[in-house]
Protein backbone atom coordinates (compact mmCIF):
# COMPACT_ATOMS: atom_id res chain seq x y z
CA UNK A 1 0.00 0.00 0.00
CA UNK A 2 1.46 3.34 -1.07
CA UNK A 3 -1.22 5.63 0.36
CA UNK A 4 -0.10 8.69 2.28
CA UNK A 5 -1.55 10.55 5.22
CA UNK A 6 -2.62 13.25 2.76
CA UNK A 7 -5.10 10.69 1.36
CA UNK A 8 -6.33 9.76 4.84
CA UNK A 9 -6.84 13.43 5.76
CA UNK A 10 -8.62 14.18 2.49
CA UNK A 11 -11.11 11.44 3.39
CA UNK A 12 -11.44 12.03 7.15
CA UNK A 13 -11.02 15.80 7.20
CA UNK A 14 -8.37 18.01 8.69
CA UNK A 15 -10.22 19.44 11.69
CA UNK A 16 -8.11 19.16 14.84
CA UNK A 17 -9.47 19.85 18.31
CA UNK A 18 -7.05 21.80 20.47
CA UNK A 19 -6.67 23.16 23.97
CA UNK A 20 -4.40 25.81 25.47
CA UNK A 21 -1.75 24.84 28.02
CA UNK A 22 -3.43 26.91 30.75
CA UNK A 23 -6.77 25.10 30.50
CA UNK A 24 -7.78 22.90 33.39
CA UNK A 25 -7.82 19.15 32.94
CA UNK A 26 -11.55 19.24 33.65
CA UNK A 27 -12.12 21.69 30.75
CA UNK A 28 -10.04 19.51 28.44
CA UNK A 29 -11.83 16.30 29.46
CA UNK A 30 -15.21 17.93 28.89
CA UNK A 31 -14.11 19.02 25.42
CA UNK A 32 -12.89 15.50 24.60
CA UNK A 33 -16.20 14.05 25.85
CA UNK A 34 -18.26 16.60 23.90
CA UNK A 35 -16.35 15.82 20.70
CA UNK A 36 -16.14 12.04 21.35
CA UNK A 37 -12.36 12.06 20.90
CA UNK A 38 -9.44 10.65 22.86
CA UNK A 39 -6.90 13.45 22.47
CA UNK A 40 -6.47 17.18 22.09
CA UNK A 41 -3.45 18.91 20.64
CA UNK A 42 -2.07 21.51 23.00
CA UNK A 43 -1.27 24.75 21.20
CA UNK A 44 0.30 27.93 22.42
CA UNK A 45 -0.76 30.31 19.67
CA UNK A 46 -0.02 28.44 16.46
CA UNK A 47 2.75 26.32 18.01
CA UNK A 48 2.02 22.70 18.94
CA UNK A 49 3.53 22.28 22.42
CA UNK A 50 2.04 18.94 23.40
CA UNK A 51 -0.82 16.50 23.24
CA UNK A 52 -3.31 15.71 25.99
CA UNK A 53 -4.80 12.23 25.90
CA UNK A 54 -7.07 9.93 27.87
CA UNK A 55 -3.93 8.14 29.03
CA UNK A 56 -2.59 11.40 30.48
CA UNK A 57 -5.80 11.78 32.48
CA UNK A 58 -5.55 8.26 33.86
CA UNK A 59 -1.82 8.13 34.60
CA UNK A 60 -0.89 11.71 35.44
CA UNK A 61 -4.08 13.01 37.03
CA UNK A 62 -6.34 10.33 38.49
CA UNK A 63 -3.66 7.82 39.48
CA UNK A 64 -1.71 10.57 41.25
CA UNK A 65 -4.74 11.93 43.08
CA UNK A 66 -4.69 15.32 41.37
CA UNK A 67 -7.78 17.50 41.18
CA UNK A 68 -8.91 17.77 37.54
CA UNK A 69 -10.51 21.14 38.27
CA UNK A 70 -7.28 22.78 39.43
CA UNK A 71 -4.63 20.78 37.53
CA UNK A 72 -3.53 22.50 34.34
CA UNK A 73 -3.07 20.71 31.03
CA UNK A 74 0.51 22.06 30.77
CA UNK A 75 1.43 20.15 33.93
CA UNK A 76 0.23 16.74 32.71
CA UNK A 77 0.33 16.82 28.90
CA UNK A 78 2.68 14.71 26.82
CA UNK A 79 5.39 17.00 25.47
CA UNK A 80 7.34 14.47 23.41
CA UNK A 81 5.00 14.70 20.43
CA UNK A 82 5.89 12.76 17.32
CA UNK A 83 4.74 14.60 14.20
CA UNK A 84 4.73 13.36 10.62
CA UNK A 85 4.33 14.98 7.22
CA UNK A 86 1.37 14.59 4.85
CA UNK A 87 3.67 12.57 2.55
CA UNK A 88 4.25 9.92 5.25
CA UNK A 89 2.92 6.55 4.12
CA UNK A 90 0.08 4.88 6.01
CA UNK A 91 2.23 1.83 6.77
CA UNK A 92 5.07 4.02 8.05
CA UNK A 93 2.64 5.94 10.27
CA UNK A 94 1.33 2.67 11.69
CA UNK A 95 4.91 1.57 12.41
CA UNK A 96 5.64 4.85 14.21
CA UNK A 97 2.50 4.49 16.34
CA UNK A 98 3.49 0.92 17.19
CA UNK A 99 7.14 1.74 17.95
CA UNK A 100 6.37 4.88 19.99
CA UNK A 101 3.36 3.33 21.74
CA UNK A 102 1.17 6.33 20.98
CA UNK A 103 -2.29 6.55 19.47
CA UNK A 104 -2.24 9.89 17.67
CA UNK A 105 0.07 11.61 15.19
CA UNK A 106 -0.12 15.30 14.28
CA UNK A 107 0.37 15.81 10.57
CA UNK A 108 2.56 18.86 10.00
CA UNK A 109 3.96 20.64 6.97
CA UNK A 110 6.85 22.50 8.53
CA UNK A 111 5.29 24.51 11.34
CA UNK A 112 1.78 24.28 9.90
CA UNK A 113 -0.68 21.80 11.38
CA UNK A 114 -2.54 19.95 8.60
CA UNK A 115 -4.42 17.38 10.65
CA UNK A 116 -4.29 14.60 13.21
CA UNK A 117 -4.53 10.88 12.56
CA UNK A 118 -5.25 8.19 15.11
CA UNK A 119 -4.55 4.48 15.09
CA UNK A 120 -8.29 4.05 14.48
CA UNK A 121 -8.15 6.26 11.38
CA UNK A 122 -5.24 4.26 9.99
CA UNK A 123 -6.81 0.88 10.78
CA UNK A 124 -10.08 1.91 9.09
CA UNK A 125 -8.14 3.14 6.04
CA UNK A 126 -6.23 -0.12 5.68
CA UNK A 127 -9.26 -2.36 6.22
CA UNK A 128 -11.39 -0.43 3.68
CA UNK A 129 -8.68 -0.78 1.06
CA UNK A 130 -8.19 -4.47 1.84
CA UNK A 131 -11.93 -5.04 1.39
CA UNK A 132 -11.71 -3.50 -2.08
CA UNK A 133 -8.73 -5.65 -3.04
CA UNK A 134 -10.47 -8.79 -1.78
CA UNK A 135 -13.63 -7.93 -3.73
CA UNK A 136 -11.56 -7.39 -6.90
CA UNK A 137 -9.77 -10.73 -6.42
CA UNK A 138 -13.03 -12.60 -5.84
CA UNK A 139 -14.53 -11.00 -8.95
CA UNK A 140 -11.45 -11.96 -10.97
CA UNK A 141 -11.47 -15.56 -9.72
CA UNK A 142 -15.19 -15.99 -10.31
CA UNK A 143 -15.04 -14.46 -13.77
CA UNK A 144 -16.85 -11.22 -12.88
CA UNK A 145 -13.77 -9.11 -13.53
CA UNK A 146 -13.66 -6.39 -14.77
CA UNK A 147 -16.81 -5.05 -13.20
Amino acid sequence: MKDTLRSVLSHKGSKVHCVVPGASVLEAVRKMNDEHIGALLVRDGSEVVGIFTERDVLCRVLDRGRDPGTTLVRDVMTTDVVAVSPETGVEEAMAIITDRRCRHLPVMRGDELEGLVSIGDLTRWVSRHQEGHIRDLVNFITGKYPV
